[in-house]
């Protein structure tokens, strides 16, 4: 699906924008993640996210190009009302924790409870966890963290920002997702439209502006595209 990739072209025409958030404790490897999926780096003296930052990265999907913008929230909490407010328009979020931290994993509904009374309904969500490279250290079994992500409907993968692995796999899997959906509801939308041109429900939505051409149209209900 996704091919690419690239650390973002300037000149490149942008079809998609799609928000991502990553949300979780303070010091389980969030702004590693972002960094090393964004700019294939990692700094061994990482300081904790002061509010909120985001970086961006442009890959293609089917052709189409595709700017992720990916917003590192703070884990403290005392940005915690700051934060609430950067998950409406998301439409995709990584929920991290540490596997050889075993509060990190504890705090995960909590996490997620939060997001889902902030977020939109369809919002694609995979739980993280990172810092897999700690073996000898781990206090969360992978058994453990998929059994939750299955009874929450999540997905579910352990990386390593240290050691680059599984990072791509884990923002390609949400990315991919969203994509799929979009397309999909673009699709319904748009054959929608040519029988149905006076039905208020049929044409309830809003086009993505940052789409050229006609049908393109996202109904308000999946609110999967920002044009920020």
């Amino acid at each position: 699906m996704a091919s690419g990739g690239g650390y973002g072209d300037p000149s490149q025409k942008i079809d998609y924008v799609f928000k991502l958030v990553l949300i979780g404790d303070s010091g389980v490897g969030k702004s590693q993640i972002l960094s090393r999926y964004a700019r294939n780096e990692f700094s061994l003296d990482s300081k904790a996210t002061i509010g909120v930052e985001f970086q961006t990265r442009t890959l293609v999907m089917d052709h189409k190009s595709v700017k992720a913008q990916i917003w590192d929230t703070a884990g403290q909490e005392r940005y915690r009302a700051v934060t609430s407010a950067y998950y409406r328009g998301a439409v995709g979020a990584m929920l991290v924790y540490d596997v050889s931290r075993r509060q990190t994993f504890d705090h995960i509904p909590r996490w997620l409870e939060e997001l889902r009374n902030h977020a939109d309904k369809n919002i694609v969500i995979i739980l993280v966890g990172n810092k897999s490279d700690l073996e000898d250290q781990r206090a969360i079994s992978t058994e453990d963290a998929k059994g939750f992500a299955e009874k929450e409907g999540l997905f579910f993968l352990e990386t390593s920002a240290l050691n680059a692995v599984n990072v791509e796999s884990a923002f390609s899997t949400v990315l991919t997702e969203i994509f799929n959906f979009v397309n999909k509801k673009s699709l319904v939308a748009g054959e929608g439209q040519g029988t149905n041109d006076g039905d208020p429900a049929s044409l309830a939505g809003k086009k993505i502006d940052i789409v050229p051409g006609p049908g393109q149209v996202i109904p308000t209900k999946s609110r999967l595209c920002c044009n920020t």
